[in-house]
Parts: C-alpha cells; sequence; structure tokens
C-alpha cells in the first residue's frame, strides 16, 4: 500500500514538473496534480488497455509509435475529465506525455522505487 502511495507522489509531481515546465500544460495546484495524477492511472488501468488492443494493426505499421498518440490520447481525456487541468492541443498532448513518462522514470530511478 505505501508503495502505491509513493507512486502516486511520483506520478503527481512528474505532472506538476511537466506543467510547469510546458507552456501548452497547466495545472492549478499540486492538489489538482494529485487528482490528475489519480485521474490518469484509472485511464491507464481501464481505457488503455482496450484502446492498445484495437490499435494492433497501427502498432506493429508504426514499430510501436502509435503507443504516443494512445498515451496523448490519454492525457488528454484526463484533461477533459479534471477540472484545474489543461492540455492546449494534441501535439502538447505527446510532448507532456514524455515529459511526465521521463520524469517519473527519473525520481523513480533516484528513489530507487
Amino acid at each position: 500500500m505505501f508503495r502505491l502511495l509513493i507512486h502516486w507522489l511520483i506520478s503527481a509531481t512528474a505532472v506538476y514538473v511537466t506543467a510547469n515546465m510546458l507552456s501548452g500544460i497547466t495545472v492549478r495546484s499540486f492538489g489538482a496534480a494529485l487528482i490528475v495524477a489519480l485521474v490518469l492511472g484509472l485511464v491507464n488501468v481501464l481505457i488503455k488497455p482496450v484502446l492498445v488492443f484495437f490499435s494492433i494493426p497501427a502498432l506493429v505499421l508504426t514499430l510501436g509509435l502509435f503507443m504516443l498518440v494512445i498515451n496523448a490520447l490519454m492525457l488528454m481525456l484526463a484533461a477533459w475529465l479534471v477540472d484545474g487541468f489543461a492540455v492546449a492541443s494534441f501535439w502538447w498532448a505527446v510532448l507532456g506525455s514524455l515529459c511526465i513518462s521521463l520524469v517519473a522514470w527519473l525520481m523513480s530511478a533516484v528513489l530507487n522505487i
């Protein structure tokens, strides 16, 4: 349970840092970033597998690069669901999803989680 809480905090921090780095992504506060991290986690568990399954031909054809599109769509869905979090466009969502992943990965590596 503690490990899940740490991952949630890492994701929220990654969202907050990304929003401060990119002008096309805004988050109102760290509390909103916590909610965004929770919503992103739920969306990635419930909706993303269905999208990945139905887009297997596109994933094979693009050698997996279509996952960038899926991740961007998940971030845009989270922005649509959470008040206080906004993504300006699809391309900001692509860049934001890459940035969030990179920051979360770096934080997990530093914290050895």
